[in-house]
């Protein structure tokens, strides 16, 4: 490990102290990986790739130490639950459609069988109705 590497491991693992006891000093002091790298004065890709187990560390003294999720798990169930409840209102939406098309067929149903039997009923059409003829030719 280069010394520059050892240097901001060092400083990641302070950053991650100050986060978790309340006392930042340089981000916001939210519980994220974006906090713990402007905290450490390291960029986040750093945090993400060449330093992942501290990320990984990180985490997991959120869990256990502040006994509550990291924020990004917070906001990944949020967007979880915000996506059933929509889930849920289209199927609800979906079967009010399909209850509707039913009914829609079966009024035509309805509505075409007392067409045909008006034309073919020797009786007259009442004063309102209006028989079409197909066109010929």
């Amino acid at each position: 490990m280069t010394e520059q590497s050892t240097d901001e491991r060092t400083r990641i693992r302070a950053a991650m102290d100050r986060l978790l006891t309340g006392q930042p000093t340089a981000s916001d002091g939210s519980l994220t990986v974006v906090a713990l790298a402007a905290e450490a004065g390291v960029h986040r890709m750093a945090l993400q790739k060449r330093h992942a187990d501290l990320k990984a560390e990180f985490y997991e003294r959120v869990r256990t130490e502040t006994k509550q999720p990291p924020e990004s798990e917070k906001r990944l169930r949020k967007a979880v639950s915000d996506l059933k409840e929509t889930v849920a209102a289209q199927k609800a939406e979906i079967t009010a459609l399909r209850h509707q098309v039913t009914q829609l067929a079966l009024a035509n149903a309805v509505l075409t069988r007392q067409g045909h039997n008006l034309n073919e009923s020797s009786e007259e059409a009442p004063n309102n109705v209006v028989r079409l003829q197909p066109k010929e030719g």
